[in-house]
């Protein structure tokens, strides 16, 4: 299955306990739902889970994958990213966008001048925001991800607009 077919629906953080329980981030909307698009593989797709919550932790939850039966096997799997077919997924409505579309999309402002390419999109609690990534800058700057700020995605043409805050860009 093509990678872009797949999306990043949650994250090995560690282990918990002796017998194989992990540590778990969901990045599902609904945290708990994760659960609903087994069986979830790797990255690369070599290895394929079934996952079964067992309860909540801080952050995230503590749950149990298929074939990791002790601590060091959960130990090895620890930044595991995990993922599940886009088919499996919800179809999302017209102003939620997968993280997965929106990286590599090229940004621009009102006047149509390139800003830069969205590398991650990030949430440190408040709302997401967009790493962009600008030509010829080692920097970085993170866009806040807003309809005010952001008023087009354009998945089909690969791209978005923006009307940054004073000050934002250089």
């Amino acid at each position: 299955m093509p990678h872009d077919d797949m999306i990043c629906v949650g994250a090995i953080a560690g282990s918990f306990g002796v017998k194989g329980d992990i540590r778990l981030k969901s990045f599902c909307a609904d945290p708990a739902a994760i659960e609903d698009y087994n069986p979830l593989t790797t990255e690369d797709g070599s290895r394929s889970f079934d996952l079964g919550l067992i309860g909540p932790s801080k952050n995230g939850f503590i749950a149990r994958l298929s074939g990791v039966n002790d601590k060091e096997q959960a130990d090895a799997l620890r930044g595991t990213r995990l993922f599940a077919p886009r088919d499996r997924l919800p179809n999302l409505p017209d102003d939620e966008y997968y993280h997965a579309d929106l990286i590599g999309l090229s940004v621009f402002d009102t006047g149509g001048a390139l800003l830069g390419t969205v590398q991650t999109v990030q949430n440190h609690g408040a709302a997401d925001l967009l790493e962009l990534r600008i030509k010829g800058q080692a920097e970085t700057v993170l866009l806040p991800f807003t309809l005010a700020v952001v008023p087009t995605v354009d998945l089909a043409a690969k791209r978005m607009v923006a009307d940054p805050p004073e000050g934002l860009f250089p």
